[in-house]
């Protein structure tokens, strides 16, 4: 690891203790609006630093929809979308990699992909961050280490309870990988997202503290659960605290939910969040409210809904990153950064990664 990626992730708990940070928006709903069709995804004509496009012409299947693979075949599309949620006032990009490991890839049958396309992403975000940092404004880059299509503790099948689609071995080496190639190419931290499975996230904590143990060095750690109905339950069944306590082991420089909910219906899960996890950074970034395909970005809710939302999150002393989830957009984080500027960041102290922060300066 170089040593000023190690010296920027020490700048973001002291920054989280200052104010609230923001996190960018949808990545997916960003790349819909390319309306890039088949022979657009596979790159083909595209000419980029390494000439045409012509990798994936013949590939024996259809690639649409695999976003992750723009960042080999239309880099200049998902440098575009970062640079987009960086103008609109974010402080922190996720990498174009929520499904870049192996597992996910085996559904476009590139695992092989995999490794190449984290490593791209990543570079990708560096740079976009790279060219927006000022000494008074940092950007960060966040190495996103998205859930899989396959789960771990839940059956794919009604009739065998036993039955597993995947194992935690399985689970370990394609995270181990993913966040190899990630850290590897430049990111400040690592964000284990929308988090349905438990288990799922277990592997993905293993690999990434066995990954820091090999490497010796680290970088501070999200992780973002995902409640999936009024239940107030991720899909493994644990209630917001169970999930808390599960995973408060790995000593995350921030916990928070995503996905799923907008912010009206996240707000009880983050309200029991900020009061368990009292050590520790409370990330949120919602989705623009329910899904409506009549809406341009098939959301229902506009900026002005959602960044009125998180301000009530922010004013109440919930939060210490904010940001967007599915329906989000440029126009979404420039709004809830306006919205969250004037309110003061949650008050912590008490984290491992401020305290290691404090004490090198």
């Amino acid at each position: 690891m170089k040593l000023y990626q190690y010296t920027r992730a020490q700048q973001l708990p002291q920054l989280l203790n200052q104010r609230i940070l923001i996190l960018d928006g949808a990545m997916g709903t960003m790349i819909q609006r390319f309306k890039l069709n088949e022979v657009q995804y596979r790159g083909e004509g595209y000419q980029g630093a390494d000439g045409v496009g012509e990798r994936f012409k013949d590939f024996r299947r259809d690639v649409k929809g695999n976003n992750e693979l723009l960042s080999l075949t239309r880099p200049d599309v998902i440098l575009d979308i970062h640079q987009s949620y960086l103008a609109a006032g974010a402080d922190m990009i996720e990498t174009n990699t929520f499904g870049a490991t192996t597992i996910a890839q085996a559904d476009y049958d590139m695992a092989d992909l995999a490794i190449e396309m984290n490593a791209s992403s990543a570079k990708l975000a560096r740079q976009a961050c790279d060219q927006f940092s000022t000494p008074d404004k940092p950007r960060f880059a966040v190495g996103a280490l998205g859930p899989t299509p396959k789960t771990a503790s839940i059956s794919p099948d009604v009739n065998d309870p036993g039955a597993r689609n995947i194992h935690f071995e399985e689970l370990r080496q394609a995270y181990y990988e993913q966040t190899q190639a990630l850290v590897e190419n430049g990111v400040d931290v690592l964000l284990l997202e929308t988090v349905f499975d438990t288990l799922n996230a277990k592997a993905a904590l293993f690999a990434v503290d066995e990954f820091f143990e090999n490497s010796g060095e680290r970088l501070p750690l999200i992780i973002s659960g995902t409640v999936t109905d009024a239940s107030g339950r991720i899909l493994s069944g644990q209630t917001v605290t169970a999930f808390w306590y599960s995973i408060r082991h790995a000593q995350p420089l921030a916990v928070g939910l995503n996905c799923a909910l907008g912010a009206a219906l996240m707000r009880p899960y983050i309200q029991e969040l900020a009061k368990v996890a009292d050590d520790t950074f409370i990330s949120c970034y919602p989705n623009a409210g329910l899904p409506n395909p009549m809406s341009e970005t098939g959301f229902d809710e506009t900026p002005e809904v959602t960044s009125r939302l998180l301000h009530e999150f922010a004013a109440e002393g919930l939060v210490n990153i904010v940001g967007g989830c599915c329906g989000t957009t440029p126009e979404h984080i420039a709004a809830i950064a306006n919205a969250v500027e004037p309110e003061k960041t949650r008050s912590l102290k008490a984290n491992r990664f401020y305290r290691e922060a404090v004490a090198i300066n």
